[in-house]
């Protein structure tokens, strides 16, 4: 997890029950973001299979009890893997349109600018964070609750949306401006999903980043 800040490394004496002169108190909250940077880099392992929480309460050297202290279960662990996702990213297309909706009446090459650097924006995140890649495409969703890939499908069709509205106006002097718009937010958005699941699906080696800015040349 590149985006946070690093953190000291995890005082494992806390949970797993040592004695009290050897304990480290982490700092509120410290134990969380602990337990989701070791969730990600699990995850970026290539070939991984389904992680339990016994697996990641080992790498922690904590209890799995530990970890629940912290997270009722798996799959919040997981959510909180999705709102790092959803903050980061949408917090950075909000700095590139200037505001949480984009301006529909603004130039056309403003709008198919503003699409592109959305787009870059995506693929750089998943190429810096290839454990959050795997969430992103569902690969670490598949054995876990349904809520969480049905809230992956709902980041990016608000990415999708994003997109359109920035689009909007590059497609006015079609006769079907509104439907011109969706399809290509539609093409932009699976162009950018494909380029995350080619990296997942290449054990990372394939960039998500690869020829970006012909591919998007040919697509705006």
């Amino acid at each position: 997890m590149s985006e946070l800040s690093p953190l000291p490394e995890p005082a494992s004496t806390d949970d797993a029950g040592e004695t009290p002169a050897a304990r480290k108190r982490p700092k509120p909250g410290e134990r969380r973001v602990q337990i989701l940077q070791a969730l990600a880099a699990m995850l970026e392992q290539p070939g991984a299979e389904r992680i339990t929480t016994a697996a990641l309460a080992a790498r922690l050297s904590v209890s799995e009890a530990a970890l629940y202290r912290h997270f009722a279960s798996k799959a919040q662990m997981f959510e909180g893997l999705i709102e790092f996702i959803e903050q980061t990213v949408f917090t950075l297309v909000q700095q590139i349109t200037g505001r949480d909706v984009p301006d529909p009446d603004q130039p056309a090459e403003v709008g198919a600018r503003q699409a592109a650097r959305i787009v870059a924006l995506l693929l750089q995140f998943g190429e810096r964070n290839p454990g959050m890649v795997r969430v992103m495409v569902g690969d670490a969703l598949v054995f876990e609750h349904e809520r969480l890939q049905q809230r992956m499908n709902q980041f990016f069709e608000r990415i999708e949306s994003t997109l359109r509205q920035c689009l909007r106006q590059a497609a006015a002097g079609s006769a079907t401006p509104t439907v011109d718009a969706q399809v290509a937010a539609s093409v932009l958005t699976a162009f950018a999903q494909g380029r995350l699941q080619r990296y997942a699906r290449s054990g990372f080696k394939r960039l998500p980043t690869e020829h970006l800015d012909a591919s998007l040349a040919l697509m705006l």
